[in-house]
């Protein structure tokens, strides 16, 4: 496997050599100092041009830096052909293990896009365009505090969520409840336990892809509760993953909302709670229930 020095030196030598690329930055988690590094992080470039049009879909580049076990064009994808503009990228995996995921960019964009990225080393810079470029951080990452509406069209979104994953269970449906609890249902989740950590953190910090550091934060009981809604295949499993991930979105939501007093809105909870345990109970061949003997329990 090549070394970050090696690829560094490649990235560099092809725009050095190349009068119309006038800079290049780092971006991702190469670019940030609290990841810890390891072999399989990608390098996440941008290449900043005078003229796009010569580094789009150049065969010459993408040999360049190495044999390609898989190679992706994402602006080519798709029914709509890329037509020039501000970006395009080349995604790169390598038989070594390495990654280059990189955009050729215009240079019109430099100074915008710095700005916005926190996360952004500059490598190159021919007409000494950027001045005064603070340290990489993961400012641009972190939590952001929600307001009232935001938080309560989390909540709402959760709950009213909760019916589909019931009913398509009570269906056998496998493949639409996993997708509507996976997916849909676990998105407000993690929202949520996005404010909680930036509640834990004094919104300092990010919470890394896909929650990374969130076990930090969280109580091991609360950990293992977020563990359990991962279920597998099997009803029975995915409707107590069910359950569990609204205790759990109950009692972290709880805690944001009174971090910032807000209200919580219990009424909901406790009727769609109630409707989600009793179509857990009716039997397949049921015709109607009595949803208000529910509620009243």
């Amino acid at each position: 496997m090549r070394t970050e020095q090696e690829m560094f030196v490649l990235i560099l030598t092809y725009a050095e050599k190349d009068e119309n690329i006038r800079a290049v930055v780092l971006n991702g988690s190469r670019a940030n100092p609290t990841i810890k590094k390891d072999i399989y992080q990608d390098y996440d470039i941008v290449y900043y041009v005078q003229n796009m049009t010569p580094l789009i879909r150049n065969q010459e580049l993408m040999d360049y830096f190495g044999e390609s076990m898989i190679l992706q064009l994402p602006d080519d994808m798709g029914i709509n052909k890329y037509s020039v503009g501000d970006r395009y990228a080349y995604l790169m995996q390598f038989h070594d293990g390495n990654r280059i995921d990189l955009s050729i960019s215009s240079l019109d964009q430099l100074e915008k896009s710095i700005s916005e990225d926190s996360l952004t080393v500059v490598l190159l810079d021919k007409d000494g365009r950027i001045e005064n470029q603070p340290d990489p951080s993961d400012l641009s990452y972190r939590p952001q505090k929600p307001t009232e509406k935001m938080f309560a069209d989390c909540c709402n979104e959760f709950w009213w969520l909760n019916p589909y994953v019931a009913k398509g269970l009570w269906r056998q449906e496998l493949i639409y409840s996993k997708y509507v609890l996976d997916c849909l249902l676990r998105n407000e989740l993690m929202k949520m336990m996005e404010w909680y950590f930036g509640i834990k953190t004094g919104f300092n910090r990010s919470m890394g892809k896909q929650g990374k550091f969130l076990y930090e934060v969280l109580l091991p009981t609360d950990w293992q509760r977020l563990e359990a809604t991962y279920p597998d295949a099997d009803f029975n499993h995915i409707w107590q993953s069910l359950f569990i991930m609204g205790d759990l979105f109950r009692k972290i939501a709880k805690d944001v909302a009174d971090y910032f007093n807000f209200p919580y809105p219990e009424e909901d909870d406790q009727k769609v709670t109630s409707f989600v345990h009793l179509v857990s109970e009716l039997p397949e061949d049921a015709e109607s229930f009595d949803v208000s003997s529910a509620e009243s329990e």
